[in-house]
């Protein structure tokens, strides 16, 4: 059997798809290629490895995987162990936000510990992050956490965010319970998807309440939410960020009695040397901003 082949195969089984193997292979093929060269492994084997749609492995190929998978998943290690030392690549996801402003600090000092630091950032939100990470596409997803996730993952919170609401500075509403005594808000909500944790908080803090305001305006970061409240094109639903400041344009309103939000770490498996200092600096960062905060 050709070697590379089945390194191929290893990708495809271990990712779900010849799609998301082509997106997490280590070197550059195409699409056309990997499907190519697993149809001449599958030809040389006589036997079908895997169902295309929807993807499963077939008995064949569950044999073949469990086969080679201690081999190819070693690989990391072992040229860590060549190399003569540990393992000093990570795969990073998180928001915008977090890889902007916050991680290229926690990386220098990162860096004073492991010189040779390579790594790989993904954008995305709370659950296309833990995602990611029960796919082993990450190695850690710095993100909005919970008390509970999904089996297998690891949570440590970092730093609680209480929400706020934000309007124009001409508005003329100076507190929360201003829009809570209106018989219907009409200002457009602008907010981020509703599957997010600050959404789901913030509507089952309007539900004790007995408010109903749902999403007018549906935005993907918390900058446009600030960008499209600076428009006057309605009320945002965003979170105390120590540190930061809005734009001179905008009040933030504070509701209180509102679940706040956290942003903690996810990651799978015992950390590795690296994983664990990573996680360390995280921790001091996250103490400097609440201290900046105060």
């Amino acid at each position: 059997m050709n070697i590379h082949h089945l390194e191929l195969f290893y990708y495809i089984a271990r990712h779900g798809g010849i799609m998301q193997a082509v997106r997490n292979i280590p070197y550059g093929i195409q699409q056309p290629a990997v499907s190519g060269q697993i149809a001449q492994l599958e030809e040389s084997l006589g036997t079908t490895l895997f169902h295309r749609r929807p993807f499963s492995l077939t008995p064949p190929g569950k044999k073949l995987f469990e086969k080679i998978s201690p081999f190819f998943s070693d690989l990391d290690r072992m040229e860590s162990e060549l190399r003569g030392g540990e393992c000093s690549s990570l795969r990073i996801g998180a928001s915008v936000i977090i890889l902007r402003d916050h991680l290229p600090e926690v990386l220098q000092d990162v860096k004073k510990t492991f010189p040779q630091l390579k790594v790989w950032l993904r954008e995305g939100y709370q659950q296309d992050l833990e995602n990611l990470l029960l796919r082993d596409e990450i190695d850690i997803a710095v993100t909005i956490v919970e008390k509970k996730s999904a089996q297998g993952i690891n949570v440590l919170p970092f730093i609680e965010l209480p929400l706020v609401l934000l309007v124009g500075k001409e508005s003329r509403i100076k507190t929360p319970s201003q829009l809570w005594k209106l018989d219907k808000i009409t200002e457009p909500l602008i907010c981020l998807p509703p599957t997010e944790s600050l959404c789901r908080n913030f509507q089952n803090g309007l539900a004790k309440l007995g408010v109903d305001w749902f999403p007018g305006i549906e935005v993907s970061s918390l900058e446009l939410i600030e960008r499209y409240v600076a428009s006057g094109l309605g009320i945002g639903l965003s979170v105390v960020i120590p540190g930061a400041t809005h734009s001179p344009s905008i009040r933030a309103i504070a509701l209180e009695g509102f679940s706040p939000i956290h942003i903690g770490a996810l990651w799978r498996g015992k950390p590795t040397p690296l994983l664990q200092a990573l996680l360390d600096e995280m921790k001091q960062k996250a103490k400097r901003l609440k201290t900046k905060g105060t």
